[in-house]
């Protein structure tokens, strides 16, 4: 089956062939990959070894792995038709909630109230498991409340700041 895959707004083509065999954009690799926690997974990729933390939010994945924080969305083949056949009525208006990804400590917030911000910018740090996350507004906007302070110790789906 294949998957159109975007990492950091970056979208790879990933065809599942068989079981150990993985082509990306068109590259064939070599791929064992393992469960060792709910969370926590192992991979051989071409022989090398890759450990990463992931977790889902909201339909998008979170992966860290060697320190970096990925956003990560996956659509198989009848996903993307969907998507093709919906495109342009998507509202980029409306309030969100920017959420934590994972448990951690805010060790820093970049953003106030009433500010405008641009897709990417970072409105906070996240520290976990000894590894500091930007965490990155999701599209364009204006900050409408934030929810945390710098010190503040906060749970995985915990909302950081609302964005309109």
């Amino acid at each position: 089956m294949k998957y159109l895959t975007t990492v950091n707004g970056q979208t790879f083509e990933i065809d599942v062939n068989q079981e150990g065999r993985v082509t990306v954009n068109g590259e064939e690799r070599t791929v064992d990959f393992q469960t060792i926690t709910e969370t926590l997974y192992s991979a051989l990729i071409d022989n090398a070894s890759f450990e990463a933390l992931i977790e889902e939010r909201d339909g998008r994945y979170n992966v860290l792995m060697f320190g970096d924080l990925y956003e990560i969305e996956v659509a198989d083949e009848r996903q993307q038709r969907l998507l093709r056949a919906s495109a342009g009525f998507e509202l980029a208006q409306g309030e969100i909630s920017i959420r934590s990804p994972m448990p951690g400590l805010i060790v820093a917030v970049s953003v106030v109230e009433g500010q405008a911000v641009e897709q990417g910018a970072a409105v906070c740090v996240l520290e976990s498991m000894k590894m500091e996350n930007e965490i990155k507004a999701p599209r364009a906007g204006t900050i409408t409340r934030v929810h945390v302070a710098k010190g503040d110790r906060v749970e995985q789906n915990k909302v950081l700041v609302t964005l309109a």
